[in-house]
């Protein structure tokens, strides 16, 4: 039986981008999983629903929704994982509207599940290769201040990724069930609290290489506000790890007060689904 995944494409502002990252999603993927490709768009202001509308899905089942509401990167995630829950699909993906991380890789992100029986996440990392994210684009302002933050949190949390800030990600949907990622924040910063959760809970990450792209998409990350927030966040987790105090977010879902925490949070998302303008393509 084929495993179910969840493709989640969030977007905002993305009408340039979002019609050739969905045409470059693999048309293969439906030969050994059952896929939909689910675009979420946080209330732009432009033509990217439009966009998007012109995508022929095949043999993929395809959905778009227009929130109502701008809900931030973080707040986009938590609706989508949401979702991911709900529909009971095996694996989702994260993937970008604007196409700075490659729909290509899908196919080598999806493989590492079934080589790794013990994975709980996969990511992509533009660090792996050396001197590949510089000539992939990345500037250099922002290669440097990757490096150093990711240096930073591994130090601090004694783990040893080699990339704390790519927002090409998967995870195996039964994990998410088990952290507070609704308790997240609905800023950037939500990529570092979410890997936190799984880096606390022991569950395994696996990264592979993947190519670096800057183009001509815009970025809305402040950049010094981000680095505060992420190194904030990774000082807070340690002081809960060592029991110095009690992170709500950084707890496992393990008895019935938490799962109420979760089923509440899940109450609101629904809403937040059921309001948004919806498009179905189903084939």
């Amino acid at each position: 039986m084929k495993k179910k995944c969840l493709i989640y494409v969030v977007c905002y502002n993305h009408e340039k981008f979002i019609l050739k990252t969905l045409n470059r999603i693999p048309k293969s993927l439906v030969n050994k999983y059952t896929i939909e490709i689910l675009v979420a768009d946080d209330n732009s202001k432009d033509n990217t629903v439009r966009q998007a509308k012109q995508f022929n899905p095949g043999k993929f089942k395809f959905k778009i929704i227009y929130l109502k509401k701008n809900l931030g990167y973080g707040g986009n995630q938590k609706i989508g994982y949401f979702y991911s829950i709900k529909y009971n699909y095996d694996i989702v993906v994260l993937l970008h509207g604007d196409g700075q991380y490659a729909p290509e890789y899908l196919p080598k992100l999806l493989k590492i599940y079934s080589l790794n029986k013990s994975c709980s996440a996969v990511f992509g990392s533009r660090m792996i290769t050396s001197g590949s994210a510089l000539k992939g684009g990345m500037p250099l302002y922002k290669f440097i201040g990757n490096k150093v933050l990711t240096f930073i949190q591994n130090k601090i949390l004694s783990s040893n990724l080699s990339e704390f800030h790519s927002g090409y990600r998967s995870y195996k949907v039964e994990y998410l069930k088990k952290i507070h990622f609704e308790l997240n924040s609905n800023d950037y910063n939500f990529d570092t609290q979410i890997i936190i959760q799984f880096i606390l809970s022991n569950f395994k990450i696996i990264e592979i290489p993947i190519p670096t792209f800057y183009g001509d998409e815009v970025s809305y990350v402040n950049g010094l506000k981000y680095a505060s927030q992420i190194v904030f966040e990774t000082i807070k987790a340690k002081l809960h790890k060592n029991k110095f105090i009690n992170e709500k977010k950084f707890n496992l879902v393990k008895n019935l007060k938490q799962e109420n925490i979760k089923k509440k949070k899940y109450t609101q998302f629904k809403k937040l689904i059921n309001s948004s303008r919806t498009y179905f393509y189903n084939k």
